[in-house]
């Protein structure tokens, strides 16, 4: 095996890492242009890299680690340098890397449980917003705030499905009997979903795709296809 091939390998290890968990991709990326595809794909497993490191395991220090090597990757690829295999894909884009570095111990401290809904978006706000930086620069889009919120409202969507309980406010706890927990706390951040509309159609697409898994009540269970492409449709018409 090539020296090439071995890299493009790794790299489709961690896309379809992600394509396991969101299985509703292969029908909704019909409506992200061709050119892109490779690009939004890369993003999002690079998004879910942070995140699983941040909310992941029942011991904080293994996704710590990663993180604090995952901020001088981010920095190396702000000056043309990559060891991880998604820089293939993402690096020479030049998006701003090292925002979005500088905004990954914020990530790390919305491990802990928050104390209700306010909270947990005002602890995700400067990754949001770095989120929404580079996501101007991919997809030629207008980080405004009602994209931040579209990317807040994923991401708490996204620590649900990876923690379940575990990533559930204290308000929600106190709120909810003994394994309802989850359901509660689906059903607030559902019922506050923000219009995205004005958010990039990738961002569209996943905010659309992450609120009907929780309409219909489990935020890691993904959508049958038909539903999936429904959904998939509503959500780039904004």
């Amino acid at each position: 095996m090539s020296h090439e091939s071995a890299h493009d390998d790794a790299l489709d290890s961690f896309l379809d890492k992600w394509r396991a968990r969101w299985p509703e991709w292969n029908v909704a990326q019909v409506f992200v242009p061709h050119a892109q595809r490779e690009t939004v794909l890369a993003w999002a497993a690079l998004q879910q890299e942070l995140t699983d490191a941040a909310w992941g395991g029942s011991d904080a220090r293994p996704g710590e680690a990663k993180l604090a090597w995952w901020i001088e990757e981010l920095q190396g690829w702000s000056r043309g340098g990559r060891r991880h295999p998604l820089g293939i894909a993402l690096q020479k884009l030049g998006a701003p890397w090292e925002r979005l570095a500088m905004a990954i111990p914020s990530l790390r401290d919305t491990r802990e449980r928050p104390r209700d809904r306010d909270e947990a978006l005002a602890l995700l706000q400067p990754f949001a917003r770095a989120v929404a930086d580079v996501e101007t620069a991919l997809f030629d889009g207008t980080a405004t705030e009602a994209t931040v919120a579209a990317i807040q409202s994923t991401l708490l969507h996204s620590h649900l499905a990876l923690g379940g309980e575990g990533a559930v406010p204290l308000s929600a706890l106190a709120g909810a009997g003994e394994g309802e927990h989850a359901r509660v706390w689906g059903a607030e951040l559902l019922e506050r979903w923000p219009a995205s509309g004005a958010a990039n159609r990738p961002r569209r697409l996943w905010s659309a795709l992450a609120r009907q898994r929780l309409r219909r009540g489990d935020a890691a269970l993904p959508l049958p296809p038909v539903a999936a492409l429904m959904t998939a449709w509503r959500g780039v018409r904004g």
